[in-house]
């Protein structure tokens, strides 16, 4: 049996949370809806704004991939965390946070200087996050952060999509799903992004390679890497790239193909208030399930259950009591 269910790489950023209008947006030239990466002095800029017409709603540890983990850890999975911060005051909340989890990491008290990533997380009445990251040191991930024991010792490598606008960490990406491969550990990759997808597709066809046995994504990711408006082409093409997937289909649930047949996952109606980390979370819910021995029917519930309640409240990821609660509820 695998000591780890899932060896996670990713960026590690500080999420910072703020409620804003749409107004906000149109005043300072930002893009609704989309992660966009800007510099240091110009999200410091940003920051004083927000801090000043908003307030921080939350401060949280972040990043695509280390919510998947999160949520894989906190329903049960073992895991390993593979990013990179630096030696400064966020970079040991970053670390502090994973501990606290019991996730293991290749993190450790000799950390490189530097500035650890922070993403500006604003979210809408409407519940839409939209996100302006600099990346720091993480854009710095690279082989040297890749703990291969622990890959080996991995049932799934997942691959988080944001890595491939980097050029050290999508070698590093494509490197871990090397190893994986190497020794018959399982992949998956997450699209993570609308703009990964539109502004660097290449890039992400690099890391998937010969294709996944698993893909994460959301219906506009699914639709704009395909190529088509035509869902049901999307679907197609996307089986070519990988074995399984699993399609986020917001407020109309979730569309798994576990490599044989179409599984449709109903939603759960709640009152969205915060959509950061969702896709993520139910990523986690699902790779923990799958690995405790769940069909694939149950871990879609268990993923959607999930996602609704994380979209139910601010932040990336709900307290570790609150998984428990959903688990005990759905399996």
């Amino acid at each position: 049996m695998a000591k780890y269910q899932v060896y996670g790489i990713g960026n590690a950023l500080v999420d910072k949370e703020f409620e804003v209008n749409d107004e906000f947006f149109a005043e300072n030239g930002i893009e609704k809806g989309m992660m966009t990466l800007i510099e240091e002095d110009q999200q410091q800029q940003l920051l004083k704004v927000l801090k000043k017409q908003f307030g921080l709603k939350k401060r949280a540890g972040g990043g695509s991939a280390a919510n998947t983990i999160f949520a894989a850890q906190y329903l049960g999975a073992k895991t390993f965390y593979s990013c990179n911060v630096a030696n400064d005051e966020t970079g040991d909340f970053y670390v502090q946070d994973l501990t606290n989890a019991g996730i293991d990491t290749n993190l450790g008290p000799n950390r490189d200087a530097g500035v650890t990533g922070k993403c500006m997380v604003m979210v809408t009445p409407d519940a839409e996050r939209t996100m302006n990251t600099f990346l720091g040191i993480t854009a710095n991930l690279g082989q040297e952060q890749i703990n291969v024991d622990a890959l080996k010792e991995s049932e799934y490598v997942y691959i988080e999509g944001y890595l491939v606008s980097s050029d050290s960490a999508r070698s590093a990406a494509i490197q871990c799903k090397k190893l994986a491969e190497m020794h018959s550990v399982k992949t998956a990759l997450t699209f993570s992004d609308p703009a990964m997808v539109q502004f660097f597709k290449d890039g992400l066809v690099e890391m998937l390679g010969d294709g996944v046995d698993l893909l994460f994504c959301n219906e506009e990711e699914a639709l704009g890497f395909a190529g088509t408006d035509d869902f049901e082409q999307a679907k197609t093409y996307l089986k070519t790239i990988a074995k399984s997937f699993a399609i986020t289909l917001g407020s109309k649930g979730a569309v798994l193909f576990n490599g044989e047949q179409e599984i449709s996952i109903e939603p759960h109606a709640v009152t969205a208030v915060d959509s950061n980390g969702a896709g993520d979370n139910f990523a986690g819910a699902f790779m923990y399930a799958i690995t405790a021995g769940h069909d694939w029917k149950t871990a879609g519930q268990l993923a959607s259950k999930i996602s609704s309640e994380v979209v139910s409240k601010f932040g990336p990821r709900l307290d570790a009591q609150d998984y428990l609660d959903v688990k005990k509820a759905i399996l």
